[in-house]
C-alpha cells in the first residue's frame, strides 16, 4: 500500500477553506477535501490562551506531496502559521485507495 494521509487543516472561514480546498485538487495534490464548518478551537497563541470559531479541511492524499499541500495551504492561508497536521492512514478500502492513487499527481519513480 503508498503512503496514504489524512491532512489537516483549518480556516478563518469557509470562503477561505473552499478556496485552499479547489486549489489543492486543481493541482492534483488531493483526491478529496471535505469541509467541515462549526469547528470551535481553543489554543495557545502568543504566550495566552485563545479560542477561535474556523472551519476544518479533511484533505485526502499522498504522503510524496505533502511539502506541496504545505507550501500551497502557505500561499493561501490567512494565518501566520497555518495548521497542516498529516495523519497517516494506517488500513483502508482499497478501491477507494485506488481512486485515490489516480486522482492525485502520480507518485515519482524511484
Amino acid at each position: 500500500m503508498k503512503d496514504h494521509i489524512v491532512v489537516l487543516v483549518t480556516a478563518k472561514d469557509a470562503q477561505e477553506a473552499r478556496k485552499i480546498g479547489t486549489a489543492l485538487l486543481e493541482q492534483k495534490l488531493a483526491a478529496c477535501v471535505n469541509i467541515v464548518p462549526g469547528v470551535e478551537s481553543l489554543f495557545w497563541w502568543q504566550g495566552k490562551l485563545d479560542q477561535a470559531a474556523e472551519v476544518m479541511l479533511v484533505i485526502k492524499s499522498r504522503k510524496d506531496l505533502f511539502e506541496k499541500i504545505v507550501a500551497t495551504v502557505k500561499a493561501l492561508h490567512s494565518y501566520e502559521v497555518p495548521e497542516v497536521i498529516a495523519l497517516p492512514v494506517a488500513a483502508g478500502h482499497q478501491d477507494y485507495l485506488r481512486w485515490l492513487d489516480e486522482s492525485v499527481s502520480p507518485a515519482p519513480r524511484g
